[in-house]
């Protein structure tokens, strides 16, 4: 009776995840209670959290991921129960079939239950990334909160609301080793990424997400990841940026209008700095070391880009820009800080 809600949704058939009887769910050793956190790349990005209970797995959609902050509630939406089988599911849910998309394992383990009521659930975590006291509890209907009760292991700084961009300052071509990037023309864009939303800030510290909503799928990448990005957007015309495209794209004023020209004249984030990754504030790591840790996120895609530094031959590169009609370079000392809202010797414009 408790699963009917889940048969009715699906065509058991058509997608490859389990049916209620398909034999008995793995137990955990000693009768642990398992939980399991999936992420699903659906429509639209989000996380499902179900918890071992009575025989089925009573499960929350979480749009936004688990909180590590306990100053922070996210909404978790009461779903339809699910077989114990469903706990080490992974897998495709083909298009038209319910839930279709990508279901993935993104964390599990085992979970002590304190409270179980209609209204409210405590229980504590013990998993490989979601460890310590939580709360869901109903706010109306189908919608609840998850709320961390306990402080996370390790202090995490805050997520910045808005960061004033570092600037360079113009001169001629420094002496020694520094991180050597094409300059672009385009819009200066800092990008704050939270788990399953993501929102643009221009250099004048306005929210420009709506004017460039092919940029958000990036949130996707990231996942569960909390990140500061700092890039440059490019409206591309072959392989040189254009200014009339990106001027288009700025003054676009529907929402069709913007949608239309997402479509036929899309932009490019070009990333090259990373300023905040999974509560902890990097502005004032060296440029080489953020840049390895932006690198290693790998953030190349659709609508965004990372591309590599040099550390040499800046005369060459100049030059090459020059015969390219790109703007020229931007140099960076490989052991500089981030200074928000500084224009700054560390950085070094040099146009062709």
């Amino acid at each position: 009776m408790a699963l009917r809600e889940y048969e009715r949704k699906r065509n058991l058939g058509a997608t490859p995840e389990p049916a209620p009887d398909r034999g008995r769910a793995r137990r955990s050793p000693k009768g642990e209670l398992r939980f399991v956190v999936q992420e699903h790349s659906a429509r639209r990005l989000h996380w499902d959290l179900r918890l071992e209970r009575d025989g089925v797995a009573p499960s929350w959609a979480i749009p936004n991921g688990i909180p590590e902050d306990p100053a922070e509630n996210r909404l978790a939406v009461r779903t339809e129960d699910h077989p114990l089988e469903y706990l080490e599911f992974e897998g495709e849910i083909p298009a038209g079939e319910y839930g279709a998309g990508t279901m993935g394992i993104w964390d599990g383990g085992t979970y002590e239950c304190e409270k179980w009521r209609e209204d409210e659930v405590i229980v504590v975590f013990r998993g490989e990334r979601v460890r310590g006291r939580y709360a869901l509890f109903r706010t109306r209907g189908k919608d609840w909160m998850i709320h961390r009760m306990d402080p996370p292991e390790l202090e995490r700084d805050p997520f910045p609301d808005a960061v004033e961009p570092m600037r360079a300052k113009r001169g001629p071509l420094p002496r020694g080793r520094w991180a050597i990037e094409l300059r672009w023309q385009g819009e200066r864009a800092i990008a704050f990424c939270r788990p399953g939303r993501l929102r643009l800030q221009s250099a004048e510290l306005e929210d420009v997400s709506r004017t460039f909503p092919e940029v958000r799928r990036l949130s996707r990448r990231l996942g569960a990841r909390d990140a500061v990005l700092d890039g440059v957007l490019v409206a591309f015309d072959g392989d040189l940026p254009s200014a009339e495209r990106l001027r288009r794209r700025l003054e676009a004023g529907s929402e069709s209008t913007v949608r239309r020209l997402a479509k036929s004249e899309p932009v490019t984030y070009v990333i090259f700095d990373l300023l905040h990754l999974d509560g902890v504030d990097l502005s004032a790591e060296p440029y080489r070391r953020r840049r390895d840790l932006l690198d290693e996120l790998d953030l190349n895609g659709e609508a965004w880009q990372t591309p590599a530094y040099s550390t040499g031959k800046a005369r060459e590169l100049l030059e090459a820009a020059r015969a390219r009609g790109l703007p020229g370079l931007v140099l960076k000392r490989l052991a500089s800080a981030y200074s928000p809202g500084r224009r700054s010797e560390d950085w070094r414009e040099v146009r062709s």
